[in-house]
C-alpha cells in the first residue's frame, strides 16, 4: 500500500521533465513568429514589397474593419505604388501557439502622410501563422481600426 501510495511523488518529476522540451520548443516558436511580426513591420516601414512579395505567404489574406479583403499581391502593389508609413509597429502582441499553426493579437501603430496631411492610427490586429517546413508564415492577418484617443 505504501508504494502505491508513494507512485505519484515518484512521477511528478518525470512528468515535469517529460514537459520541459514542449515549453522550451514553444518558447523558440513564440520568438521565432515575434521576430517575424517585426521583420513584416519593417518592410512595411522600409517600403520594401520585395521582401513582402517574398515571405508573405502566396495565399495571405488581410481583412480590413471595413470588410475589404486584400491578398498579398494588393499589398504588394499597393506599397510599390508609394504608400509611406513613417511608424509601422506592433505592441502588445500576445501569441498563442497550436501546433503548427499559432495566433498573433496585438497592436499596430501606423504613422504618415495620406494626400499631404500627417495622420497617426492605431488598429487591433489578429495574424494566424501555419508552420510550413521552411518556417513560420503569416496566412492570414484582420486589423480593425481603433478610435482615436
Amino acid at each position: 500500500m505504501r508504494s502505491a501510495a508513494a507512485l505519484p511523488a515518484m512521477l511528478l518529476p518525470v512528468l515535469l521533465l517529460a514537459g520541459a522540451p514542449a515549453r522550451s520548443s514553444e518558447q523558440a516558436d513564440v520568438r521565432q513568429i515575434l521576430q517575424a511580426e517585426r521583420d513584416i513591420c519593417a518592410a512595411y516601414e522600409r517600403e520594401d514589397a520585395d521582401w513582402l512579395e517574398k515571405h508573405l505567404d502566396p495565399g495571405f489574406t488581410l481583412t480590413s474593419s471595413t470588410g475589404k479583403v486584400t491578398t498579398r499581391a494588393d499589398e504588394v502593389a499597393d506599397l510599390r505604388g508609394g504608400t509611406k508609413y513613417d511608424v509601422f509597429r506592433n505592441h502588445g502582441s500576445k501569441v498563442r501557439v497550436y501546433g503548427d499553426a499559432a495566433v498573433v493579437t496585438g497592436i499596430t501603430r501606423v504613422e504618415g502622410k495620406s494626400d499631404g496631411k500627417p495622420y497617426a492610427l492605431d488598429f487591433q490586429f489578429t495574424d494566424t501563422y501555419v508552420r510550413k517546413p521552411d518556417g513560420w508564415v503569416i496566412v492570414a492577418s484582420h486589423a480593425s481600426r481603433l478610435a482615436s484617443s
